[in-house]
């Protein structure tokens, strides 16, 4: 069983983030130099949302607003599935599953510490099939 912990300090705990003020066009362009599909919208060192292409498609494009002008602060998810570093990837797939999210902000004593995406979790769960398939094989392959 890996933990979101474990995950971190194989993938690293970078987390790209933004102001609740800032627009959104600043926020999918550090989206797409980042290469990533959401960021954390951050006030103060406190977290605020999260924004992600899924809300610039469904709040901004669907509504013809315009993304130079559109606040991230007005089409962020507010609402955020937070995880502990303690949690276990199965947990962060449940959640996943469960509220349609696709990142997970990882929270440690109320303080941002990374984040995880639902790629990070399907990786980790594959790598770590594999590691136990490679296992029962040594196993089998010695009686």
């Amino acid at each position: 069983m890996i933990s979101i912990r474990q995950l971190l300090q194989q993938k690293g705990d970078t987390v790209h983030t933004i102001g609740p003020e800032a627009t959104v066009y600043e926020a999918l362009k550090l989206m797409a130099e980042h290469n990533v599909g959401a960021l954390v919208v951050l006030k103060e060192g406190e977290l605020q949302g999260i924004i992600s292409e899924r809300d610039y498609a469904r709040k901004v494009i669907l509504h013809d607003r315009r993304s130079k002008e559109t606040r991230v602060s007005e089409i962020m998810t507010e609402q955020v599935i937070t995880v502990s570093p303690e949690q276990l990837l199965e947990d962060c797939m449940n959640l996943m599953t469960e509220w349609r999210v696709r990142h997970l902000p990882v929270v440690e004593h109320g303080r941002l510490i990374g984040i995880i995406s639902i790629g990070d979790v399907v990786k980790a769960l594959i790598s770590q099939q594999a590691f136990l398939i490679e296992q029962l094989t040594r196993y089998i392959g010695r009686r």
